[in-house]
């Protein structure tokens, strides 16, 4: 029940009890008219994630990295259902997340192969072309465009080309612009 309403009966001095809006009123609820899925970042250091949408609902955990690229899977008022690189699920108001596009580089291998080989950046869209820089696992990179194969990148003051399926942060196949 929204809080308008609640308030409302309160006035009219009838208390009703409700319980908090679950997920599955959030499939049908108004949000952004944006598309689902898409993935966003975190505008701030401290970004609290809930177990549902609402402040009703517990703090599940908070993310402490602002660009920290995230999935929308789900909208409900000015609440969001986002997903992070580890798969790990929660909600997140709205207006704590950016449309600037961030990814993280090969963020699966951090924990399945420790050591992994880094992710060359490349000087233009090719693997034939010259490498500006190694990139390790879980790197943080801005998202400058992506032609559905290669994804133009900036990371602290480099910038070059990294292969789209070596970033979580975009999909396969879309293009960024």
């Amino acid at each position: 029940m929204p809080v308008f309403t609640r308030i409302l009966m309160l006035i009219a001095g009838v208390l009703v009890l409700a319980a908090p809006a679950t997920a599955q009123t959030a499939e049908g609820s108004k949000g952004s008219g944006l598309p689902v899925p898409r993935y966003v970042s975190l505008k701030s250091d401290r970004v609290n994630v809930r177990k549902g949408p609402g402040f009703d609902y517990a703090i599940a955990w908070t993310f402490q990295r602002a660009g920290l690229p995230v999935e929308i899977l789900k909208e409900f008022e000015t609440w969001r259902q986002v997903r992070d690189s580890d798969g790990t699920e929660g909600w997140v108001l709205q207006n704590l997340l950016s449309g600037r596009r961030t990814a993280l580089v090969t963020p699966w291998d951090v924990k399945a192969e420790p050591g992994a080989p880094a992710t060359p950046l490349q000087e233009s869209a090719s693997e034939s072309s010259s490498v500006v820089a190694l990139i390790e696992p879980g790197v943080l990179a801005t998202v400058i465009s992506c032609d559905k194969t290669w994804c133009r990148v900036s990371i602290a003051e480099q910038r070059g080309y990294i292969a789209q399926g070596k970033l979580w942060g975009v999909y396969k196949d879309e293009p960024v612009q």
